[in-house]
């Protein structure tokens, strides 16, 4: 079934309730969020709709002094429930800015209606190849990363550390090509084996008796949300972790999944163009206010979901909120320099960020939970592969 949120920014920041804006102002600006809220994967948009709510609340219920109206709307990880919410979404709710795909294979399937129809679309997650190269466009815009620099920069960490025989291991869907594509890119030693999972997978007993065969020195995997839960314990839980070191990205270590497989996560290394430790004034007021207000870390997810929210807030200020003059908020967020969670926030003539990417452990904090902290740089100022095919 597919879940339904509506959350009327109008009034004070507390005020995060279910309502229209004062009949005395302007029609709020409508947000469309379309994201993943149930399955496996269903934490990942849950962390960016908090996200975004939180940036929204710092705002004083607004976005760069705007009213707005946010609309969020469950996608069940289904490409057809996402092209028939978003349809419903346009065509009876008008929205004006479109936002909210977790996974590659959705946004696939979704953000094309979204562009055809002449709306903005700014994802807060999902980056595939398609719409960074030959199929980007002027009004799609990535405030998260491509799919790709997130596993190039582990491909160029894992050459560092002398790694010579890898094995790769990632779902068979948009994301997933790219991420073994990605770290391909730049890792220079020998791939002895390449293998593709179903998303949604639960057990992984064929691949880790391939990975034992093999004998690698290492291996680098990309599984999100329950996927990459599964993964990490049933590779504990066989010892193999004893003698082939795991690596991957941030999104098969996010402090939600490594607090769920326990400390068999210890000491992994993961890269991420984010971390709870980020030393600016936004990260560390957006840490502490998700603490206080959700009860729990954010992730990744909750950071790229904020990140977005803080993009459109630079255009709707800079346009005062008219959206229907599409040059000008488009020529503000290409333009945009903005202060983020990751430092700062700007993009590529693709519309994805040009950023750091970074390696991060998984360690034990304070409070006895694992979490992610920074032990260097790995990338930097790094822009993606695919911004040379886009022609805009």
């Amino acid at each position: 079934m597919v879940r339904s949120i509506r959350l009327a920014a109008a009034g004070a920041a507390a005020a995060l309730v279910f309502g229209a804006a004062s009949a005395a102002q302007a029609d709020p600006i409508k947000i469309g969020m379309v994201t993943t809220l149930s399955t496996g994967g269903g934490y990942l948009g849950e962390e960016v709709r908090n996200g975004f709510q939180l940036a929204i609340e710092h705002g004083g219920g607004k976005l760069g002094g705007v009213e707005v109206e946010l609309i969020v709307e469950d996608d069940a990880r289904n490409p057809g429930t996402a092209r028939q919410t978003v349809t419903r979404m346009l065509r009876r709710e008008n929205v004006d800015i479109m936002t909210g795909a977790v996974f590659s294979n959705v946004a696939m399937a979704s953000v094309p209606l979204a562009l055809r129809e002449g709306v903005f679309y700014i994802s807060p997650n999902a980056g595939p190849a398609e719409l960074a190269g030959e199929q980007c466009h002027e009004n799609y815009f990535n405030a998260a990363w491509q799919n790709d620099q997130l596993h190039e920069a582990m491909g160029q960490y894992m050459t560092d550390q002398g790694f010579e025989r890898v094995y790769l291991l990632a779902p068979n869907y948009p994301a997933g090509r790219d991420a073994l594509n990605g770290f391909k890119r730049l890792f220079q030693g020998e791939i002895i084996a390449e293998t593709y999972t179903q998303l949604g997978q639960t057990d992984f007993a064929a691949e880790l008796s391939s990975i034992r065969a093999a004998e690698p020195d290492g291996i680098y995997f990309f599984l999100p949300g329950g996927d990459g839960i599964n993964f990490t314990r049933q590779y504990a839980q066989a010892r193999v972790n004893e003698r082939i070191p795991a690596y991957g990205p941030a999104f098969s270590f996010d402090n939600t999944l490594v607090n769920a497989v326990g400390k068999d996560a210890l000491g992994i290394f993961n890269t991420s163009q984010w971390s709870l430790d980020m030393d600016n004034a936004v990260n560390q007021r957006f840490v502490a206010d998700y603490k206080a207000r959700y009860g729990n870390q954010p992730t990744l997810y909750a950071s790229q979901g904020y990140d977005t929210a803080l993009l459109i807030a630079h255009a709707l200020e800079a346009t005062e909120g008219n959206v229907a003059d599409q040059d000008a908020f488009r020529a503000a967020l290409r333009s945009a320099e903005i202060d983020s969670t990751r430092g700062i926030l700007r993009l590529g003539s693709n519309h994805h960020p040009i950023q750091n990417v970074y390696v991060r452990e998984v360690v034990e904090g304070d409070d006895g939970k694992l979490t992610n902290v920074l032990r260097g740089l790995v990338l930097e100022n790094h822009q993606d592969a695919y911004a040379v095919d886009c022609k805009m």
